[in-house]
């Protein structure tokens, strides 16, 4: 791949694993792609083998048309012998008769092809069904790091484009595949039967034909795969800057966006235009033999008639098998560029799948098992993200007691909201250890770990669904009175009865019909139906106006009696009540205690809260 069409390094690193901005990128495993398809398809292998041998009898019956067609040519040719010799007419009968026969094979084959193309069609839209499960599921059991690298764009091009390719080039070169190789045989076996010269001028082309398969194949495959990789990047750019349209509108970012797109976009083309120009090459060049193997049927086969060799029926029988014989040559030539299609999309379904995945093996302890009050420890906790050598937590270390309010102050990347992400085990320790009740947070499986915790972060989520349904997403057996209960704690009921259809409202996909504030009310309600054990909020009110946050903040004071909270803040006026704050900075905690005593030691939190007003002064 030209420089011209590298993924600029200003917009996003290339990612691990061969991803869209990869420059460049060892060959692929063709064969061990195509075992594991096999593999995939093996508990579909009896229909498999059903739609093989109805492709295979409706290219036999196929096969069997022309010799039959050949015995009425014969007929009609003998009839016009006997006409010009006055010793009889043509036996329209036993025309009619061998055309009834000729009609009645035709038809089975159709009926054949029919039921292997239902058959399959059932098969490869299961496969379909199946692999897409698989890759929704996969999505939850993959450390949230693997997002960190890989576009959400690019994974939605794994699900829809790649999933999709392999569909149609299954059904495709599977049918095809049989009925070529069915046909192949039988039209070499008729073929022969008719005439062994002939058919040996026809058999001497083959060779020629799969020189010529065979050199397109190995020059057209590195684009199908640069294809099918460059269709994630453009969808991956395409999904991000949708997602980001207000902010590229505000910084007036539209020539850069399009800039990008455009060189994603000619990678795409200029790969997918060489592959298809490559692979289309192989029915104009396997006609170009075929046609020159038909020539020499016709002047070899005309010799043949004129010293009674060969009959007229047998000549317009071969005439058809050539013509048939190079067609699933040509066949099987498309199979191989389907197969390349294939592969290159199943690769990328396949790779994404052996991601490794969040690993609970060690799990040894349930919730239900133990009596989690809320005593937190971090014991010299040290974390670096995957693949980079940057340590982001360096030694932390804090006892927090049950029912404490913990705030955790410092400035942008200081590391506040990466000690809540390894409290919640969204990421593992690079070392130390963090401890719930005496227990390592390792001991629990993280699904069970995480029912114990109640987030809310400053990015809100909310789906496309009913006010009433997202709130109830905190607990789903939740009643509509609890919900209701819920919502008045954050300061939400009044608002929602507001809106049309109140709790029943419907929020569009992109959550635009309530205020940025509205939707952080509605995930406070979220935590609070949920009821957990120990509460982190990360940055909560920051989307709120200042009346709103005091009421936010009376029903989060009543929320968090009796609960270990987590409170991540910039805004330093809203923890002054905490119990202990934690002040971080580089990945350490350079001071602790609560507010009194903080400021009494003039130092880093001193200096941020005073520089705080400051501001708010000037």
């Amino acid at each position: 791949m030209s420089k011209k069409h590298e993924k600029p390094e200003s917009f996003r690193k290339p990612p691990k694993h061969g991803g869209p901005g990869k420059p460049h990128e060892k060959p692929k495993d063709f064969k061990g792609t195509i075992k594991k398809i096999l593999k995939l398809i093996a508990p579909f292998k009896l229909r498999f083998i059903a739609v093989i041998i109805f492709a295979a009898g409706s290219s036999l019956f196929n096969v069997i048309g022309p010799r039959i067609l050949a015995n009425a040519t014969n007929e009609v040719a003998a009839g016009v012998r006997r006409m010009m010799n006055s010793s009889g007419t043509i036996d329209l009968a036993k025309i009619a008769q061998i055309l009834t026969i000729l009609v009645a094979v035709y038809a089975v084959s159709a009926a054949f092809n029919y039921l292997q193309s239902f058959i399959m069609a059932g098969v490869t839209t299961r496969l379909s069904f199946n692999l897409r499960n698989d890759i929704m599921q996969k999505i939850n059991r993959i450390p949230l790091g693997f997002f960190h690298k890989q576009s959400q764009g690019d994974v939605l091009s794994r699900i829809t484009n790649d999933v999709d390719t392999l569909e149609q080039a299954l059904t495709q070169s599977i049918t095809q595949a049989a009925t070529s190789v069915t046909s192949l045989i039988g039209i070499l076996a008729m073929m022969l039967l008719t005439s062994p010269l002939l058919t040996l001028i026809i058999v001497l082309t083959v060779p020629v034909s799969l020189i010529v398969v065979r050199n397109i194949v190995k020059l057209s495959q590195p684009h199908f795969r640069k294809q099918q990789k460059f269709l994630g990047a453009v969808n991956g750019h395409i999904e991000e800057m949708y997602g980001a349209h207000l902010v590229v509108k505000a910084f007036n970012g539209e020539k850069r966006s399009l800039e990008e797109f455009d060189e994603l976009n000619d990678a795409l083309a200029e790969n997918a235009r060489k592959a298809e120009f490559l692979s289309g090459l192989m029915m104009p060049l396997m006609g170009f033999v075929g046609n020159l193997g038909y020539v020499m049927v016709c002047v070899v086969g005309a010799i043949l008639a004129s010293k009674g060799k060969l009959d007229i029926g047998g000549i317009q029988a071969m005439l058809q098998y050539v013509r048939n014989f190079n067609q699933p040559i040509n066949q099987l030539a498309n199979i191989s560029a389907q197969l390349q299609r294939m592969a290159a999309a199943a690769e990328r379904v396949f790779e994404f799948l052996d991601e490794p995945e969040e690993d609970d093996s060690k799990a040894t302890l349930r919730l239900s098992d133990v009596e989690i009050k809320g005593n937190i420890t971090f014991d010299h906790v040290k974390f670096g993200y995957e693949d980079t050598d940057k340590i982001v937590i360096t030694d932390f270390s804090a006892k927090v007691k049950s029912g404490q309010k913990i705030a955790i102050v410092g400035p942008t990347g200081a590391g506040k909201t990466t000690m809540v992400k390894l409290l919640m085990r969204f990421h593992e320790l690079t070392d130390g250890a963090i401890y719930i009740d005496g227990y390592n947070l390792t001991d629990f499986d993280r699904h069970d770990l995480r029912s114990e915790f109640g987030m809310v972060l400053q990015d809100t989520w909310l789906y496309c669904g009913s006010i009433m349904d997202n709130i109830r997403y905190g607990k789903l057996d939740a009643t509509d009175e609890e919900v209701i209960k819920a919502a008045k704690l954050a300061q939400v009921d009044h608002f929602v009865r507001t809106l049309p259809d109140g709790y029943n409202m419907e929020l569009n996909e992109e959550v635009t019909n309530i205020s940025q504030g509205q939707k952080q009310l509605l995930t406070i309600a979220r935590a609070i139906l949920a009821d957990p054990k120990i509460l982190i909020l990360d940055e909560a009110t920051s989307s709120v106006d200042t009346r709103t946050e005091i009421l936010i903040q009376r029903a989060m004071d009543n929320l968090m009696k009796g609960r270990t909270s987590f409170i991540i803040a910039h805004r330093l006026s809203t923890i002054r009540n905490a119990d202990l704050i934690l002040c971080m900075n580089n990945g350490d905690i350079v001071e602790q205690g609560n507010h009194d005593e903080l400021m009494a030691l003039d130092g880093f939190y001193a200096n941020l809260y005073n520089s705080q007003f400051e501001k708010t002064e000037e």
